[in-house]
């Protein structure tokens, strides 16, 4: 089999030069990457891919955590990864965990191990402290917001968000707002249920725990907490859902109640899919696309800053903006 230095001799090159090539370097002039090609053709050369990675200490992949696949905002991510990655020359490999904490860590062992280059997390279970631990193999990105000095993040100001959410809701009159969540547990859901509870608050509203409905990931969980709602006394006149799916599914099912949207019941979702165009959904427009090529972006300025011995973690904000449609209207006249 034909080696890198055969393949230097014949196009008239350094073995260095055969190895940018080898490696989609853009540094290398027009007429020598095409004479390195025609020989690599001409002697039949396939790479050892394992000996080059472990010649340029890099494996030109990169490993994708989510919780799930069959979902919108994490196909949009993965898509916005994968553009990116592709541009890079990189593979990935995806890591579906189902919010098992055991697969995060095994899909992080892969970064210890050397399999990859580095790790993005669209959605995680575990601690920070899990991910903080295999940090230093590599670099880490989470699309969610952290302070850890480890973790690059990449996030948007969900608070904010539901602050903004809840006083379109106040305006209109309601009082009696529900709200649909994913995992009570995690940062993003903590910081929504808290600007939640603290804009009922500052309109005398009690809490009710009732209104708060937690797993609507998906169109059936969606339309499962709207026939929930049929057996209440007073049923929220309007729901907050943390995901474009479940609240179209909210829209549907309530379409298919007699309950009429949003005469009876005013409906804001986010993340602005597709569907949510079509259905009219007023919702909050936080691309997963542009979460996904930021997200492998800051990678691999991470990355290419390590291999120089820097390279600060980073910190993104992106902005999410209301978009009004058809689905909130004035709160019935009798709550």
């Amino acid at each position: 089999m034909a080696n890198i230095r055969e393949i230097a001799a014949l196009a008239g090159v350094s073995v260095s030069t055969v190895s940018r090539v080898l490696n989609h370097h853009p540094y290398v002039a027009a007429d020598k990457r095409e004479a390195v090609l025609k020989a690599i053709h001409e002697l039949q050369y396939t790479p050892n891919r394992n000996a080059v990675n472990l010649a340029i200490g890099a494996t030109r992949m990169i490993g994708v955590i989510l919780p799930f696949t069959n979902h919108p905002y994490y196909s949009g991510m993965l898509e916005g990864i994968s553009a990116h990655a592709l541009e890079h020359h990189y593979d990935i490999i995806l890591c579906q965990t189902n919010y098992d904490v055991a697969e995060e860590e095994r899909a992080l062992q892969m970064l210890r191990d050397k399999l990859v280059d580095g790790i993005i997390v669209c959605s995680k279970q575990g601690d920070w402290a899990l991910f903080e631990t295999y940090a230093s193999y590599g670099p880490i990105v989470v699309c969610e917001y952290t302070d850890s000095p480890y973790l690059s993040s990449v996030y948007a100001d969900f608070y904010k968000s539901t602050i903004e959410a809840m006083n379109t809701l106040i305006a209109e009159g309601h009082r009696r707002i529900g709200y649909c969540l994913g995992r009570t547990n995690s940062y993003n859901s903590q910081q929504r249920l808290a600007a939640y509870k603290a804009q009922l608050q500052s309109i005398g509203e009690e809490v009710r725990e009732e209104y708060c409905f937690f797993h609507c990931y998906h169109f059936d969980e969606g339309a499962e907490v709207l026939r929930s709602m049929l057996a209440f006394s007073k049923p929220p006149t309007a729901l907050l859902v943390a995901g474009d799916q479940a609240a179209c599914g909210i829209v549907i099912e309530a379409g298919k109640r007699g309950i009429q949207v949003p005469s009876d019941l005013s409906v804001i979702g986010f993340d602005n899919i597709p569907i949510a165009k079509v259905l009219e959904l007023s919702t909050f427009d936080y691309v997963s696309y542009d979460i996904g090529t930021t997200a492998f972006d800051t990678f691999y300025r991470q990355w290419e800053a390590q291999a120089a011995d820097s390279g600060p973690v980073e910190k993104h904000e992106l902005p999410c903006q209301i978009i009004a449609r058809s689905t909130v209207g004035p709160a019935p006249k009798k709550q």
